[in-house]
């Protein structure tokens, strides 16, 4: 008699080892989603930030030029971020006002043009509006009803920036 044992090995993962794999996965999308999502915020927030300034160096060009700021035309009106982009995918509406008159823009014939305001709407209502002023103030709040083209309102939801 021949006593040989023959091992037999199984190919494959057992259904432990994979709801172990799937668990992990879990764990780690649980982490990361919500992460990613915090870091898009702050990029289109920074970009915002960025074009406001922008805006407020292009203005001030405008008034060395013409000797106050009226008839400093932006160009979309809004202007959106991402540029070019339309619907769903706007992330910020931009609109620039004469300081004085906040109805009127600095086109308007009745603008002084002796101010300005920056106003910076976020489409998101989990990111911030934000507000500059010629005068040098700016807010920022993450209630864009809060946010006229005066203050940023009264609440712990408004700052500087």
């Amino acid at each position: 008699m021949n006593n040989t044992k023959t091992f037999v090995f199984n190919k494959g993962f057992s259904l432990i080892e994979l709801m172990f794999v799937i668990v992990i996965l879990g764990i780690i999308l649980a982490i990361a989603i919500p992460s990613y999502q915090s870091y898009a915020l702050r990029a289109s927030a920074s970009s915002a930030e960025q074009a406001i300034q922008d805006l407020a160096m292009n203005l001030n060009k405008h008034k060395t030029r013409n000797f106050n700021f009226r008839g400093f035309a932006l160009t979309p009106d809004p202007m959106v971020l991402p540029v070019n982009s339309s619907g769903n995918n706007v992330k910020y509406e931009i609109t620039v006002r004469d300081g004085t008159s906040t109805s009127l823009k600095l086109t308007d014939a009745a603008a002084l043009g002796q101010e300005w305001v920056i106003r910076a709407e976020s489409k998101n209502p989990k990111n911030y509006t934000y507000l500059m002023v010629s005068t040098g103030f700016r807010c920022k709040s993450k209630t864009a009803a809060n946010v006229t083209y005066s203050n940023c309102g009264t609440g712990a939801d408004s700052e500087k920036w």
